[in-house]
Formats: structure tokens, C-alpha cells, sequence
């Protein structure tokens, strides 16, 4: 094999193997995330991660996949860093900054705030606001966001997502972020954490009825069924109190643990239940009919 060759592999070899690659004459420099140089006498091109292609340059260079990214403020304060306070009781000035690195101009038609809590929509606000982004630039608009509504929709911490869509109501960009709503008890959100609450203490008071009165299933499996809807309602019943108490926000790492836990420990106590016992056999030899006389001295 020529040197050229054996000089073309071990560039190669070196990007495709190691951030970094040392070997004398030949360098390779990798500039994180997006780029790698590799100066030598005899290179190649790289093009990730479709195609490879060898030609006579000078460099190689990987490049990353476009992407469109979005960053918000609401009220100055920037979306994702801290806690989004949302406040129903004023308007609240919301800036978008849409960042195309694609080759292509995207066209934006809505933006829009949304709240979520186990996988349920509890507040969404939609504000058509049409611009353009070009190729390779950065575009930001701003407008005001009337949140009177919000105080009957949820209260407490919940998920919260500014989006972009465009004119088909696809998500063009978005970021997440954790939202302190400072909305009432009887919201949505307040009233459906009460409902689950109540069905939740239905579901044990009727678990333990059939317990103290032994009218729970033979079966050991048959008797942890019967409490496990009572530990899921207890799992959520946990989730969302922390929601509305903000301690924590009900997302899918604070929601899976308390629900199977809640779960697995009811489950547990209704296996580990005593067998209900059944009624005595009565024996027929030790009972005895008693005639009563009847009246005026006949048998």
C-alpha cells in the first residue's frame, strides 16, 4: 500500500475511533459538538452520518444534523432556568426566540402555553403570532398573554411547555419547564385531585369492609386484587398533593415511584390478609327437636 493510502486510514481511523488522534506527521483536531479538522499531507471528507466520502482536500469535517431550537422569557425571566410563576391575576409579557440552523425558512403561526399533570391537559393558551425564520438566523417576537382564565384550570406545580407551531399545528420547537401556578383549590386540577381522593378512600373502605367482615376471596391472588385499585388511587392521591402543596411537580420520574409503590404495598397487604374462615358444618347429632306441649295437655 502507498503512503498516501496508509495515511488516508489512519485519519480516518482516528476521527472514527477517538475525539481526538495523535500520530506524527499526521494531527486530527475535533472541535466539540459539531466539527472535526484533520490537517495532514493526504486527507479526506467526512460527512456524517449519511455518507462518507473520500476526496484530495485538505480537511475533514463532520457535520451535525440541523435543527431548529427555541429559548422564552415570561415577564424577563428566562424559561427553563427557575420555576415559571404564572399568575392568573394579570397579563403576563411572553418573548420567543426561534434559532433555525436549517437550510430552509420555517414559517411559525402559533405559540403556545400548556400545563400537563399525569399525562392530562389542565390549561392550554394558544396565540397566533405569524412569522418567518430564515435559513441560519434567529428570530424573536414578543406579545402579552392574558392568563385571567388560569386560576380556574389548575393550581400548584405543573410540567409547562412553550411551543411553536406552524400553520399544520405541528411543534416546530419547544422548551419545558416547571410551572408555579397560583391558581384556586376548586380549579380543575383542585377538583380532580379531590375526586381521585374520594375514590381512593371508597376503594379502601370497601377493601377493609370485606376484610372485618370475612367476605374477601379464598384466593390469596384474588384478595391482593381486590386492594390493589386502592394503592393506585393512594399513589396518585400522593402526586398530587405534592403538586398542589409545591413540593414537587408531577412528572414521570415523581409519578412512577409513588404510584407503584402505593400499588405494590396495597398489593402486598391484600396477599398477606388472614384466609376468611368459613362457617362451622353443622353436625345433625348435636341438635335435638324439642315438642312444645300444646294446649289443653295434648301431645
Amino acid at each position: 500500500m502507498s503512503r498516501v493510502g496508509l495515511l488516508l486510514l489512519t485519519g480516518i481511523t482516528g476521527i472514527l475511533l477517538a475525539p481526538t488522534a495523535h500520530a506524527t506527521p499526521d494531527t486530527a483536531t475535533l472541535t466539540a459538538p459539531d466539527t472535526a479538522t484533520l490537517t495532514a499531507p493526504d486527507t479526506a471528507t467526512l460527512t456524517a452520518p449519511d455518507t462518507a466520502t473520500l476526496t484530495a482536500s485538505d480537511t475533514v469535517t463532520l457535520t451535525a444534523p440541523d435543527t431548529v431550537t427555541l429559548s422564552a422569557t415570561v415577564d424577563g425571566r428566562p424559561v427553563g432556568s427557575h420555576e415559571l410563576v404564572l399568575d392568573p391575576s394579570g397579563s403576563s409579557r411572553v418573548s420567543v426566540t426561534v434559532h433555525n440552523t436549517t437550510d430552509t425558512v420555517r414559517h411559525v403561526k402559533t405559540v403556545r402555553l400548556s400545563g400537563t399533570a399525569l399525562a392530562l391537559t389542565f390549561f392550554s393558551y394558544d396565540t397566533t403570532v405569524p412569522f418567518d425564520v430564515p435559513a441560519q438566523e434567529s428570530v424573536t417576537k414578543a406579545f402579552v398573554l392574558d392568563l385571567g382564565q388560569l386560576g380556574a384550570q389548575a393550581t400548584g406545580l405543573l410540567p409547562t411547555e412553550i411551543e411553536v407551531l406552524d400553520a399544520q399545528r405541528e411543534v416546530i420547537a419547544a422548551i419545558g419547564t416547571t410551572g408555579d401556578v397560583r391558581g384556586s383549590l376548586w380549579s380543575v386540577y383542585g377538583i380532580f385531585g379531590i375526586a381521585v381522593f374520594g375514590l381512593t378512600a371508597l376503594a379502601w373502605i370497601g377493601a377493609l369492609w370485606a376484610l372485618a367482615r370475612r367476605r374477601l376471596p379464598a384466593n390469596r391472588w384474588q384478595r391482593a386484587m381486590q386492594f390493589l385499585p386502592a394503592g393506585i388511587g393512594t399513589g396518585l392521591v400522593a402526586v398530587i398533593s405534592l403538586s398542589v402543596l409545591r413540593v414537587v411537580a408531577p412528572s414521570p420520574a415523581a409519578e412512577i415511584p409513588f404510584i407503584l409503590g402505593a400499588a405494590a404495598a396495597a398489593f402486598a397487604l391484600g396477599y398477606l390478609t388472614p384466609h376468611p374462615a368459613a362457617d362451622p358444618p353443622v353436625d345433625p347429632e348435636a341438635t335435638q327437636r324439642i315438642t312444645r306441649p300444646l294446649p289443653g295437655g295434648a301431645a
